[in-house]
């Protein structure tokens, strides 16, 4: 019987022995292998990295300098199968600290055989090449032990009697020197640039400032355009407003001119038929007595019909000659706001004849009033006519004459408003 044996991947298992005086070795790293009770013996080996400090004093270089040299180098033991075996024929059964004695000497030794053949200066200002060529030249004997080196550094390099300080020394006031000339030539090219750089901004700032300039007056010149063309549409927009709302008062008066005469239509009828009904009342109650009475006074009525017929016609001589001179008052006030308005319109001729239209369309309720004044003192109107005419018919005759009129009084055509010569002509 036997054991299985398992080990992690910083290990390596060495298993040797086997039945039959066997001399097979089997090397596992990061698993496991079987071996048997009492005739295979198991041993281990560290595959991790093991850090070597190098330190080499006194050693001389190829001037003669004694230097004190610490390096540091990282170093395992390599996994493939033919450089395990060796690396397990040498260090199988010891510890990690002897194989790092082992490792250090042979580092050491090379270390001290490098440094007698460099300079101080190549040593010194070249330690990765001096750490590389320690690398390449001890690889090859701790490779033949199963070693590999994974990395060497120069950690410090001193001396005791100030050979690298006086080299210091030197290249401090070297490059003294050049960082006191390199600040005064930079100090002469900052005040050359600074002066450069202000000229520059001083070009940008007034160029700048022209086309800042330059802006605003196209700004100022393109806002008064567009101010300019809001007020015309403004003015066109408030001018089309007014055109607009006197059409529409046209229209509702026009409405309400329509629906009048449909009421005095209603009207006329339901006293056309009232008058029936008293004419037919007047013939039963007082028609037939009056006829009696009415021959009775008949004679007396005669003569005191010469009377009033003499007295009437020395009235209407009396109203005729005073409306004469009315009317010749009234023409002559004609004649003067006739000329008025004719001044009024030469000097409103600019407005053109929207305006003038509106100014006559205003002027007309006044002059409508002027016309119905004398109506106002009589107390009833009675038409009568030898046609077979109605009220309807008068009105619209009215109707037709006020453009006539009124072209006649202030000179505007009213026939070529929409509204009027539509009325005007369904009478024609």
């Amino acid at each position: 019987m036997g054991n299985c044996h398992t080990v992690g991947p910083n290990e390596a298992l060495v298993v040797s022995g086997g039945c039959c005086g066997s001399d097979y070795k089997q090397y596992v790293f990061g698993g496991w292998a079987w071996a048997w009770w009492c005739i295979s013996d198991t041993q281990r080996l560290s595959l991790e990295v093991m850090t070597i400090l190098c330190r080499c004093e006194n050693i001389e270089t190829s001037e003669g300098v004694p230097l004190f040299v610490t390096g540091v180098a990282q170093v395992k033991i390599m996994t493939e199968k033919e450089l395990l075996a060796v690396a397990c024929e040498q260090f199988l059964g010891k510890n990690v600290q002897d194989i790092k004695n082992v490792v250090l000497q042979t580092l050491e030794g090379h270390l001290r055989s490098i440094l007698g053949t460099l300079t101080v200066e190549q040593i010194y200002q070249d330690r990765d090449q001096f750490a590389k060529l320690v690398r390449e030249v001890a690889a090859p004997d701790v490779g033949r032990m199963g070693i590999e080196i994974l990395s060497f550094t120069i950690k410090d390099v001193y001396d005791k009697v100030d050979y690298l300080s006086s080299l210091g020394k030197t290249q401090t006031a070297v490059v003294q020197r050049d960082a006191d000339i390199g600040v005064a030539e930079a100090e002469r090219d900052a005040g050359i640039r600074e002066a450069e750089c202000k000229k520059e901004m001083l070009d940008v700032k007034f160029m700048a400032d022209t086309k800042i300039a330059d802006s605003k007056r196209a700004f100022e010149l393109q806002k008064s355009a567009f101010s300019e063309e809001v007020n015309i549409k403004t003015a066109e927009a408030q001018l089309a407003y007014e055109l607009q709302g006197a059409r529409e008062q046209q229209k509702i008066r026009q409405e309400e001119i329509e629906i009048e005469i449909v009421q005095r239509k209603k009207q006329i009828a339901v006293e056309a038929q009232e008058i029936l009904r008293t004419d037919k009342e007047l013939i039963a109650t007082v028609r037939r007595p009056a006829e009696a009475e009415a021959h009775r006074i008949q004679q007396i009525a005669e003569g005191e019909k010469v009377k009033q017929v003499l007295l009437a016609q020395a009235e209407a001589e009396k109203i005729r000659k005073i409306g004469e001179a009315e009317a010749a008052v009234i023409e002559a006030m004609g004649k003067a706001e006739a000329e008025r308005m004719k001044l009024k319109a030469e000097a409103y001729q600019k407005y053109g004849d929207a305006a003038k239209m509106a100014l006559v369309l205003e002027a007309l309720p006044q002059i409508a009033a002027k016309i119905a004044a004398p109506l106002t003192k009589v107390d009833e109107i009675v038409v009568l006519s030898g046609d077979n005419s109605t009220m309807t018919s008068e009105v619209n005759r009215l109707l037709a004459e006020l453009p006539a009129s009124v072209h006649a009084l202030t000179g505007v055509d009213l026939s070529k408003i929409p509204l009027i010569k539509k009325a005007t002509g369904a009478q024609v």
